[in-house]
């Protein structure tokens, strides 16, 4: 894999001006801003341009509000991010009819100011919900005119400013069945019908997603998405796309051909197509730190050049973009380095493996 170095060395520099402390319990340092990158670099964003595609990253609130150096790489690398938590229904609605907009607006206005486009994320999943939602004894009618509401009133209050949105995510299981959830056992299978359409109508100019993991590639669960996703086109169900999240590892990942199959498939549907939450575990990885970090590097290449290769695939979006920031380390409780930037905003061999899929034609 190509490295140039002085390309490494400018970078490397342009961080150390960031100035300020990494990680997630770094404070604001409000003297110090970088405004121009240094001499050399190509940020990612401007050779995704040139490709016709977004890349972008998902933004963790607390860092953009409190770490420079996060805000200024989130700015200058990606064209579209995607609120991690802070459109999600506990913090969009945390009591009925108390509606919560201040963290997301901060995220759309940092977005504004940078020309990056956003990835409205999540209207209904069956995780992340209030309490006053998941302890609540409601009708079938009473749970429909919930859901109605928060999507009309969430899609609504960003219509001029967000037009792309995860409408229904996750709505499928690892067997390929339909997921248990509040809204499949009180309202029914339709509920995903339903979100799309009142999506649609707060505002009819939006990119409508489907978005779920496990499905990247050719199988079960992605024979499970496909069906689901056809049926919808089929009833006239206002379906723009599908979100592939690609949360793999270096020891289980799908191949570029069944990515690249899996896309075609849905692009002959009429859908466009995105990866949506990409990062690459490395904790279950038996090689050595260096070679972790060259196998991770091939799968984003390789992912990147699936995108790359079929028409439909709009935009390549990661769940964050530093290992400093990463749900993975949380949730496994053991280390982990899944994102092309380490802890300290270094790029990483899956930075130059991306540059490097972008430059090739």
């Amino acid at each position: 894999m190509k490295r140039t170095v002085c390309l490494c060395l400018s970078l490397v520099l342009f961080l150390a001006a960031c100035g300020g402390t990494t990680g997630p319990n770094a404070t604001r340092t409000e003297s110090r801003t970088v405004s121009t990158p240094p001499a050399g670099i190509t940020p990612l964003r401007d050779l995704a341009q040139k490709r016709a595609i977004f890349i972008g990253a998902a933004v963790d609130y607390d860092a953009l509000q409190n770490e420079p150096q996060y805000a200024y790489v989130l700015g200058s690398e990606f064209n579209i991010l995607t609120p991690e938590n802070m459109m999600k229904f506990d913090a969009t609605e945390p009591e009925p009819n108390v509606f919560n907009f201040v963290p997301a607006d901060a995220i759309v206005k940092f977005a504004q100011q940078h020309h990056m486009r956003v990835r409205g994320h999540t209207l209904v999943w069956y995780n992340a919900l209030p309490t006053w939602i998941t302890n609540g004894t409601f009708s079938r009618d009473q749970l429909i005119a919930i859901l109605k509401q928060h999507i009309m009133t969430e899609v609504s209050h960003y219509r001029s400013s967000v037009n792309i949105w995860d409408v229904v995510n996750e709505a499928v299981a690892d067997d390929g069945t339909l997921r248990q959830s509040i809204w499949e056992r009180v309202i029914g299978p339709n509920y995903i019908d339903m979100a799309f359409s009142w999506a649609h109508e707060a505002n009819p100019q939006a990119h409508l997603f489907y978005n779920d993991y496990a499905g990247e590639g050719l199988g079960t669960k992605s024979d499970a998405i496909y069906n689901l996703v056809k049926g919808m086109r089929q009833r006239g169900v206002p379906i723009y796309g599908v979100g592939l999240q690609m949360h793999v590892s270096t020891q289980y990942y799908p191949s570029t051909q069944d990515v690249i199959t899996n896309m075609q498939r849905l692009a002959a549907l009429g859908l466009k197509v995105q990866i949506t939450e990409m990062d690459v575990k490395t904790q279950d990885d038996p090689n050595p730190p260096a070679q972790r970090l060259q196998d991770e590097a091939q799968i984003y290449h390789a992912e990147m050049s699936a995108c790359l290769a079929v028409t439909a695939c709009e935009a390549f979006v990661m769940w964050g973009f530093t290992d400093a920031h990463s749900w993975i380390p949380i949730f496994t409780n053991h280390a982990d380095a899944p994102l092309p930037f380490d802890t300290n905003y270094q790029p990483k061999p899956a930075f130059f493996a991306l540059e490097q899929a972008l430059k090739e034609q």
